[in-house]
């Protein structure tokens, strides 16, 4: 990113206003599920999409804002809890208030053209401009009682426009804010109703009578000490993100032992070098226990949890693996690859079932965070596909990564042309340096 383009750059914003359900809906209570009020997932997930200026004929003349603020509010007509409010009860429960109130949506207009901004390499994450593209409105970040949802959309000066969001993540996971993005794509393109209805259920992720944790959850270990595992003195956090081809792919496969070249998955060879690497950069004690946790999407019907097309709550198990951090780092790629592979093999219907237990018994705990490192595939989502009448994105995806969690985003590299899986990582400047050796070492032989 240009110096020059970051001075020439700015943004007039409206006042953010709160939109509605465009018809009445039920004033009820309802209650998450316990897989959606987990601790961990109490935050709030940015995406960005970025679009040219290619309206199909239906849209041409139009303006993409206002056609997105109408279809936003007829999507809240059938998807009306997000316009609603969070509230805790006892044991830490949370409910949904079906109160109407809305979600935050912003117009903003901006001075320059998406080709400036693909030129300066400001599409692909990190976003240097997110906080500007995405303003934080005051008061509305909190978990309780705040817009589950803001949207800001900006125009840009070739006719383009940036969409950018924020999420409560409590209510949705990556393919349940698809499952609304293509409402809101089906209302804009002037449908009577999304093309898949939405479906509540979440008492479908309920405990057991009696509850009862069978299975061994990593992601939940005690620790007497949930500090950062870095050096406190590394306050600069650096953002960056790495692109993996085939090239890169065929080269990590190579360096596997022949038992487990056939049977390893891009995603489990990705997890393991990444993991591997971050922890060699992080130069963690060798005598810690680091943890690579895998979001594992528990719909369809491999994990028989009878959930209906068109459920768009939480749906993710977390199977975690575990290695001190010396055996990580000395040990070969074949090492931590069998780590991901077994890990990612025990997420079962009883995993799933004991996790929600877990909950219930151990009442939502944080999640161990000293030594832990969060990978969610997201390439499989289709956010790429999603036209409200301009064309499909030249980006959608997390804007940037957060600091334990990392996303794999399908991206076409835009010298070759080729796809391949773009990963953005956020590390302390120093063991950014040294991830980047690293990774150097293991993907170019």
């Amino acid at each position: 990113m240009s110096s020059k383009l970051r001075q020439l750059f700015s943004v007039i914003r409206k006042t953010p206003e709160l939109i509605g359900p465009a018809r009445p809906t039920a004033r009820v209570i309802k209650q998450l599920s316990s897989l959606d009020d987990q601790q961990c997932l109490r935050f709030q997930i940015p995406m960005i999409f970025f679009y040219k200026n290619d309206p199909s004929p239906a849209m041409e003349g139009k303006d993409p804002v206002k056609v997105i603020r109408e279809a936003l509010s007829k999507a809240l007509t059938f998807y009306y809890p997000l316009a609603g409010r969070l509230k805790e009860v006892s044991n830490r429960k949370l409910m949904v208030d079906c109160n109407g109130e809305g979600v935050l949506f912003t117009e903003a207009e901006a001075n320059i053209t998406l080709e400036q901004l693909e030129v300066g390499d400001a599409v692909r994450p990190p976003c240097p401009y997110l906080r500007v593209l995405l303003y934080n409105v005051p008061g509305s970040e909190g978990i309780l009682g705040c817009p589950l949802l803001l949207i800001q959309v900006t125009r840009l000066a070739c006719g383009g426009f940036i969409l950018a969001l924020r999420l409560n993540h409590t209510m949705c996971d990556a393919f349940a804010l698809l499952q609304f993005m293509k409402a809101i794509e089906d209302m804009a393109k002037g449908a009577n109703e999304p093309s898949l209805l939405p479906v509540w259920e979440r008492e479908l992720l309920s405990p057991r009578i009696p509850p009862k944790i069978t299975c061994t959850h990593h992601e939940y270990d005690d620790q007497t000490d949930s500090t950062l595992a870095m050096n406190p003195n590394d306050h600069i956090i650096n953002h960056k993100s790495f692109y993996f081809g085939p090239k890169e792919i065929t080269a990590l496969r190579n360096q596997l032992p022949q038992h487990l070249t056939d049977g390893c998955s891009t995603f489990e060879l990705l997890t393991a070098c990444i993991w591997r690497c971050r922890t060699i950069a992080l130069q963690i004690d060798p005598d810690e226990i680091v943890r690579v946790t895998c979001c594992v999407n528990i719909r369809g019907t491999k994990y028989n949890m009878m959930l209906p097309n068109g459920y768009y709550g939480n749906a993710i198990a977390t199977p975690t693996a575990c290695s001190t951090a010396g055996d990580l780092s000395k040990y070969s790629l074949g090492y931590a690859v069998d780590l991901v592979k077994k890990v990612k093999a025990t997420a079962s219907e009883e995993y799933v079932r004991s996790l929600i237990d877990f909950m219930e018994i151990k009442r939502r705990p944080m999640p161990a965070v000293k030594g832990s490192f969060v990978v969610s595939d997201i390439t499989r989502g289709g956010f790429e596909e999603i036209d409200f009448g301009w064309g499909k994105p030249v980006y959608a995806g997390p804007p940037e990564a957060v600091l334990f969690m990392s996303f794999y985003i399908r991206y076409q590299n835009k010298d070759s042309g080729e796809y391949g899986t773009l990963v953005p990582i956020c590390l302390p400047l120093r063991a950014m340096k040294k991830f980047e050796e690293e990774l150097k070492k293991m993907t170019l032989q």
